[in-house]
């Protein structure tokens, strides 16, 4: 399938890519990868984390060690602002998107 893009004056690169995002209707599969990408980097828990699920604002994880599942709740609120922070500053992050957005709970098990 091949999107036109209509070009009338210079457009900037950032904007062909949130037109081609739109377009594809791939902003909800690409918010749960890039919310998924946030964890890895501001936990730091990546290599522990066994399971990833995001659905409605809360962010399931499920990690192999009980030790690091235990240190990670009591961060649960700053992580969870971290993250946010992380995804803000993300272009590839769609914020306006209604099915998945920024992360509001996090959940360990």
């Amino acid at each position: 399938m091949a999107v036109k893009i209509h070009r009338k004056e210079a457009v900037r690169m950032d904007q062909l890519v949130e037109a081609f995002i739109k377009s594809m209707r791939i902003a909800a599969g690409l918010n749960t990868q890039r919310v998924f990408a946030a964890w890895d980097a501001c936990s730091g828990a990546g290599p522990y984390t066994l399971k990833r699920f995001y659905r409605g604002g809360k962010l399931y994880i499920t990690l192999n060690s009980s030790v690091i599942r235990s240190q990670l709740y009591f961060q649960r609120d700053v992580l969870i602002e971290k993250m946010n922070a992380f995804l803000a500053q993300d272009t590839l992050f769609t914020a306006d998107n209604r099915s998945v957005g920024f992360i509001q709970e996090l959940i360990l098990k």
